[in-house]
């Protein structure tokens, strides 16, 4: 098989879990290296953009994990180096014993959704969490006028907007008010930030459906994406948030989502 290891360089621990991956598989593997981990560690490495690898394993936190989906296409596996580790597939403690599934083809692939996001029509990276169409200054509303196909839904007085798969439902979209939306159902939730209004309330529309955001009276805003991202833009612009050709794929030894919500979110 063909892997490829994708950290955060700059923090010690998970160049020491990657070396951990590295030395396990390589023997009998071949193991591509993004190049920023590579240089700290003395050896040859490749754009992850370019890793063309049967599995990515994926070291840290669940901001690790969306990174690297925004960058490369493969099947991602992760290793919780973090703190929650939502997204992420096994502990450190399990890393050999996933690794060895792995290369007994014992695991399946998650696939999820993601969205494609235009700005003016440009396109910018695909997010599999959600797309957040901020305020550019701390504590200024603004008006966000929404369609769905091309039909009037909203206008809201509100910090932000988030746009959120069901993958996404489970995060930013959640702490702000929106449901948890099982992965299982094609959908997008959009999900307002300190809406001004108590009668707002976050919309479930179908993932076929195209989303349009515009702030009536132009003024500076940020669009983020998955909290990796971000582009300042004017507040003039049309954004157009819909469903992705591309999923984002998980390597997974068994799923049950309503454990990992038990087992992440409850309070025991």
């Amino acid at each position: 098989m063909r892997f490829g290891i994708s950290c955060n360089p700059e923090i010690e621990r998970r160049i020491a879990l990657s070396k951990r991956v590295l030395d396990y598989l390589e023997p009998d593997h071949d193991v591509l290296l993004d190049v920023s981990l590579a240089k700290k560690i003395g050896r040859e490495g490749s754009p992850l953009e370019e890793i063309d690898a049967d599995v990515v394993v994926a070291i840290g936190g669940d901001g690790t994990i969306l990174s690297t989906l925004q960058r490369n296409s493969s099947p991602i596996f992760g290793i919780n180096a973090g703190v929650l580790g939502f997204l992420t597939e096994v502990r450190v403690d399990e890393i050999e014993k996933g690794l060895d599934k792995i290369v007994n083809g014992d695991y399946e692939i998650d696939e999820r959704l993601k969205l494609k996001t235009q700005v003016d029509g440009e396109r910018v990276p695909d997010c599999t969490n959600e797309a957040v169409l901020n305020t550019a200054h701390i504590a200024k509303m603004r008006t966000f006028s929404i369609e769905i196909d091309g039909q009037p839904a909203e206008n809201i007085r509100a910090d932000a907007v988030i746009i959120a798969t069901p993958t996404g439902s489970t995060c930013y979209a959640m702490s702000a008010g929106g449901p948890i939306i099982d992965p299982r159902v094609e959908a997008i939730v959009v999900v307002p930030i300190a809406p001004f209004k108590l009668s707002i309330r976050p919309l479930i529309v179908p993932a076929q459906s195209e989303v349009s955001l515009r702030i009536p009276e132009p003024k500076p805003c940020k669009l983020v994406l998955d909290g990796q991202v971000e582009f300042d833009l004017n507040g003039d612009e049309e954004v157009r948030i819909g469903v992705s050709e591309n999923k984002a794929r998980f390597v997974r030894f068994h799923e049950d989502f309503y454990e990992r919500i038990r087992e992440k979110l409850m309070v025991q």
